[in-house]
């Protein structure tokens, strides 16, 4: 049994105690949660800053970890996929190894859940022995061709059944985004998960993708005649990307929208409305390395939307920490304040994973993991904010 208490605990489902203490056992469940003034000071173990449950990072693409510093920044969206494209065919065994340090990278930044990615098996056997715990989004994708979706559905469900769910691991079948997922395939993806999954779907990531679903013009244009792939049939909906998404998936199932950076008002209103069960996923510094924008969060704010952080891929990002994606935050919006963000970085990703019985919130009976922040009273993040494990 361990007493570990800081100048600060956050619960997160409950208010901050200042000098509060977690006791846990062996194993990392807690047993109580009180204050110094209950304890006999030798036996507790005091550090300096706050206490917050361990992050969850909603949204990653560990497969993609060997491609780290391979793709420039700034390109905006579609140029990064094609480049992404490029880099695909590398000696398996550096595939693996990046794939493993990334893992471990997490797990020291104090990460204990991952929604995760997946194009192929790639990530499964480090999955299956990893201390985090995975969610794994097997990802499919037609290119909005109605012929393509029986054979590439046949090819990503080979990779779902191959995926892990050892231990407390999950998976699910999801659409790639809006404009790469034909009604059919969506329809098929729908029959294979059951209603207690989450369902993730790249969203709004650049303006070429609304443009395209509503006057089938812009940047999307060329990408498909770069590819060869024929879109004559298809017809543009006159709406942003989100409502195609919304006719075609299902409202039953906990849904996690990512990146959401072209998102306005009424498109959140729309997906809100639509089920109580939607997520919205934030990968601040991937934004900014793609396409050098970022979400307006107040907009999200205002609708009380249930915010949570990812870090995309190293492909996309400097680093996989969920600490720095906060940072990032709260550099370039400093409105949104410490106890919004660490909501969004713990107990709102593993309510969007479906993991909150055991993560997310420092409340009696979870294993969630303890984080250690240096940082002070007034709990503003900096760049020289560090997180312990404990």
């Amino acid at each position: 049994m361990r007493k570990i208490t800081a100048d600060y605990i956050f619960p997160i489902s409950s208010s901050p105690i200042k000098e509060g203490v977690v006791t846990i056992d062996e194993n990392g469940k807690i047993l109580s949660i009180d204050s110094r003034e209950n304890h006999d000071p030798s036996t507790l173990e005091i550090h300096e800053g706050v206490i917050v449950p361990g992050f969850i990072n909603t949204h990653c693409h560990l497969e993609l970890s060997h491609m780290k510093n391979k793709v420039a920044t700034g390109t905006t969206l579609i140029p990064f996929i094609s480049n992404v494209v490029k880099f695909r065919d590398i000696p398996q065994e550096e595939i693996d190894a990046a794939i493993e340090k990334a893992d471990q990278e997490m797990y020291d930044g104090g990460i204990v859940a991952v929604g995760d990615i997946s194009n192929k098996i790639d990530t499964a056997a480090t999955k299956a022995k990893s201390p985090i715990r995975y969610y794994t989004f097997i990802e499919m994708f037609d290119f909005l061709q109605e012929a393509w979706a029986e054979p590439e559905f046949e090819k990503y469900k080979a990779v779902f059944d191959g995926q892990s769910e050892d231990g407390e691991n999950k998976k699910s079948a999801v659409p790639h985004a809006p404009y790469s997922v034909s009604k059919s395939l969506f329809q098929k993806i729908n029959e294979l998960n059951n209603d207690d999954c989450t369902v993730s779907i790249h969203n709004q990531e650049t303006p070429d993708e609304n443009e395209f679903f509503e006057k089938k013009t812009g940047g999307f244009i060329d990408f498909y005649d770069g590819f060869g792939i024929p879109i004559t049939d298809w017809q543009p909906t006159g709406k942003p990307s989100i409502y195609y998404a919304l006719e075609n998936m299902n409202p039953n199932s906990r849904t996690l929208f990512v990146h959401n950076t072209m998102c306005t008002a009424d498109d959140i209103s729309a997906a809100q409305n639509w089920s109580d069960r939607v997520y919205w996923a934030t990968c601040a510094n991937a934004n900014l390395y793609i396409e050098n924008r970022l979400p307006n969060y107040q907009l999200f704010i205002d609708a009380d939307a249930k915010m949570t952080i990812g870090t995309d891929s190293l492909t996309s990002n400097w680093q996989l920490s969920v600490l720095d994606e906060m940072k990032t935050i709260a550099k370039y919006q400093s409105y949104i304040p410490f106890e919004t963000l660490i909501r969004w970085a713990t107990l709102n990703g593993a309510e969007a994973l479906g993991f909150e019985k055991d993560l997310g919130s420092l409340d009696v009976g979870k294993t969630p993991g303890l984080n250690l922040l240096n940082l002070g009273e007034d709990f503003l993040l900096s760049a020289k904010t560090e997180v312990t494990r404990l």
